[in-house]
């Protein structure tokens, strides 16, 4: 083996709808397949933003319906979603493998990420999730079940919840014990059921945690050697869109600190990327994160593009 890789794939990347989906993890499948194929253990994490939202939509209608369906927790939507995900997932890189011989075992694992329920982040709810409700629905469901709802640019309210930082993975043993025996794993779908502890129990709490840094913590607990996180463009930029606009090779701490106190990059695009691969790339000496496209990967592990984030001390 070569390098132990979590790469960390955008729920956007994975379609709209079940349909969709389908057909985009074929294609999903190759490129994390020739990682393989090059001898690197791979272990894949994964977003689920618009997978989730449907999976929420659908049971809040289904419970103002006729029908009376019981209201779905947030946290139980994010492990329908792990679990949806993941079964399209492992099909298709399962079957990729098949295509090029090679009988290699793909698992999804039900991922619980454990965060601090004293986390600052849940005083300052920030992520939307589910449907638009007009400003009078929003008041009932705030009156009657305490939902944080904000307005959102004038298409209507929406519920937001908490976005904590992870502290630990439950599972991480069962996904060594797997990676150890040379399957490729699935896990931290949607950056993790959010839970805390209390007791011997986890808790699930309704919140969304960042997939890049559930991505960076599950690489930094395996003692990867990479964490790609894959993104829309081939490199990161500063000055995004602009005449002066510069795409990026290599990203040192320091650069990728001062690029972040200068606005260089978007909240919820590229800045959590960005943070995530340098929170790993400064975890333990000689680990490296890398951000670039699916379709980049494997020529940014061998160090033709891609943003290489790094730190020299």
């Amino acid at each position: 083996m070569k390098d132990k890789i979590v790469v960390a794939l955008g729920g956007n990347a994975l379609g709209k709808n079940p349909e969709e989906q389908l057909q985009l993890v074929k294609h999903t499948a190759k490129p994390i397949v020739d990682l393989i194929v090059a001898g690197h253990e791979v272990i894949l994490a994964h977003g689920n933003g618009p997978q989730v939202g449907m999976i929420n939509l659908a049971m809040s209608t289904a419970s103002q319906s006729e029908a009376k369906t019981p209201e779905m927790p947030f946290p139980e939507c994010g492990a329908m979603s792990q679990g949806y995900i993941g079964y399209h997932l492992q099909n298709a890189i399962r079957e990729e493998l098949l295509n090029r011989n090679m009988a290699i075992p793909v698992a999804t694992v039900i991922t619980q990420v454990i965060v601090d329920k004293n986390d600052p982040a849940f005083q300052n709810p920030t992520k939307p999730i589910g449907a638009f409700y007009s400003k009078e629905e929003a008041e009932q469901m705030v009156a009657e079940k305490g939902y944080v709802m904000v307005e959102d640019a004038g298409r209507g309210y929406r519920r937001v919840v908490a976005s904590p930082m992870p502290i630990d993975v439950a599972e991480k043993e069962t996904v060594k014990a797997l990676v150890e025996k040379g399957h490729v794993v699935i896990t931290v779908g949607g950056g993790g059921i959010p839970v805390y502890r209390d007791g011997n129990a986890l808790v699930g709490i309704p919140a969304v945690i960042d997939k890049d840094f559930a991505s960076a913590k599950i690489a930094e607990l395996l003692d990867a050697d990479y964490l790609i996180i894959l993104t829309a463009v081939e490199k990161v930029a500063i000055n995004f869109g602009k005449p002066e606009e510069k795409w990026l090779s290599t990203l040192s701490s320091e650069e990728a600190n001062q690029y972040i106190a200068e606005g260089h990059f978007a909240p919820g695009s590229m800045l959590p990327k960005v943070q995530a691969a340098l929170k790993f790339a400064n975890s333990k000496p000689g680990r490296k994160a890398l951000i670039t496209s699916l379709e980049k990967a494997k020529e940014g592990i061998d160090g033709i593009t891609g943003t290489l984030v790094v730190n020299y001390k």
